[in-house]
């Protein structure tokens, strides 16, 4: 799921695992073996006993934004507008290779 606090990340559609099997994702990756590791391990992982965090944001994994008011209108205006400027940056590349005659 994309990150909608601030990081640069590509659209679920750009993800490498988007729509795919553990399999397919390690053929694409040149990879002999690839295991995920559970969420509730990796929460368990990085938190400290003393720690007063009850809450991490794994957003990105589960789609589930501690905010609770990212929907799915919302994440397909951001990803409409990420493909639009990723259309508009391709076809202004094409543009300079067109005018220097440079690949």
């Amino acid at each position: 799921y994309p990150n909608v606090y601030g990081i640069d990340m590509p659209a679920a559609e750009e993800l490498l695992a988007r729509n795919r099997t553990v399999d397919e994702i390690s053929s694409e990756i040149g990879a002999d073996k690839l295991v995920y590791q559970d969420l509730r391990d990796l929460v368990d992982a990085v938190r400290f006993d003393q720690s007063g965090v009850t809450q991490f944001d794994t957003s990105c994994f589960n789609g589930v934004y501690v905010t609770g008011d990212i929907t799915g209108d919302y994440l397909a205006k951001i990803e409409n507008r990420r493909r639009d400027a990723a259309r508009s940056e391709q076809s202004n590349e094409l543009d300079l290779v067109e005018i220097t005659g440079f690949h």
